[in-house]
């Protein structure tokens, strides 16, 4: 899968045995500037998006194809010995039914065309996984909380999963049930946008920066009105509603703020928003584990754990599987579910009207 960073595809090997699952290999695929521009113009409207939409599906779907066929090569692994690929694709428009969006209007588009994965690594690829939740009647995202309540929830504790890739998320999982899962806001897309106009780096190395800065609290309190984080029950979101041209909006107006103190105020933003999400939990976490870009941010750590005292946060490492990985192995579980006829959807989570099995098949060659 790509996210909403952008920052390149995360693709996985992986084992499936029921909900047993096993990392086997990983490969970072980089996507190149050229396209990460465009992914970035066509996740806007703008002129012939049409055309534009179309020459780059199919271009990242050749480049998906060659992350499989690279990671395959790194686990000497050959095309016949894959049972799928389960591709989430790059998401370039998330609209929503709790964006107020009518049930007919609400939609999500992923692009990296399946058929041409398919085609040139000959293996059958599942694909497009959010659209069926989101015809019935669900948000589509967060799809991941089936996966974390399968992987990560055991009985006697109480845990919630923190995904903090470019939108955050949260799974909360009271003993070996997924009782709620929902987005809670931006992750660390405004970080990474803050930080590449202001440093031209693309990342916060372990938060360093924004740790030198202070929190402006004036600036916290008009980004915390935004209405989605005063939304109830199932509700995701996108870059379509926490981008850079929001944030310097919300900097207008206000007295000039030093640049590394907007980073420090975007830290507190996300990790005072997730915290909010788990401590209005109907029930008590007594776990934390987080996966996700954020998971190496020791600055964004050390406050999720200030605001979330004394309940324990540690990576999901600590529950056996990788922070930087989980995603990708979600969609590889989710696609053996698909093959299997098997629902892969949690209307708990996403306020659909049933489970249903998730993604499109497209027969591979081999």
């Amino acid at each position: 899968m790509s996210g909403t960073s952008v920052d390149g595809i995360d693709s996985a090997l992986v084992r499936c045995r029921g909900n047993t699952v096993t990392i086997v290999a990983t490969h970072q695929h980089e996507i190149p500037l050229d396209l990460k521009k465009r992914i970035a113009a066509l996740s806007h409207s703008g002129e012939d998006e049409i055309e534009r939409l179309g020459v780059l599906d199919r271009e990242l779907g050749r480049l998906f194809a060659e992350a499989t066929i690279e990671l395959l090569a790194v686990a000497l692994t050959q095309p016949t010995q894959v049972k799928a690929i389960g591709s989430h694709g790059q998401t370039i428009r998330h609209r929503p039914p709790s964006a107020a969006n009518r049930a007919i209007e609400s939609f999500t588009l992923q692009i990296g065309d399946p058929s041409t994965i398919a085609e040139y690594t000959g293996i059958t690829t599942v694909a497009d996984f959010r659209r069926r939740d989101i015809a019935a009647g669900g948000e589509g995202a967060p799809l991941a909380p089936a996966f974390h309540a399968a992987s990560f929830a055991a009985a006697g504790v109480n845990r919630a999963i923190v995904n903090v890739g470019g939108i955050a998320n949260i799974s909360l999982l009271e003993g070996p049930e997924l009782r709620m899962g929902f987005d809670t806001g931006p992750g660390n897309t405004l970080l990474d946008h803050w930080i590449l106009k202001h440093r031209n780096d693309h990342f916060d190395l372990n938060g360093e920066w924004a740790a030198s800065g202070h929190v402006n609290q004036a600036l916290l309190a008009r980004l915390s009105a935004h209405t989605f984080f005063k939304k109830t029950g199932p509700r995701s979101t996108g870059k379509e509603e926490f981008n850079l041209a929001w944030l310097e909006g919300q900097l207008a107006g206000l007295e000039p703020i030093a640049a590394v103190d907007v980073q420090t105020t975007l830290v507190e933003l996300t990790t005072s928003s997730i915290a909010n999400a788990i401590n209005n939990c109907p029930f008590k976490i007594a776990e934390i584990y987080v996966c996700g870009g954020g998971s190496h941010n020791s600055h964004l750590m050390r406050r999720l754990a200030a605001h979330l005292a004394p309940a324990t946060i540690e990576s999901t490492a600590a529950i056996g599987m990788d922070p930087d990985w989980v995603e990708a192995a979600t969609f590889a579980w989710l696609a053996s579910r698909t093959l299997d006829g098997l629902t892969g959807s949690a209307p708990v989570v996403t306020g659909a009207n049933g489970t249903r099995i998730l993604g499109g098949i497209y027969p591979g060659t081999t």
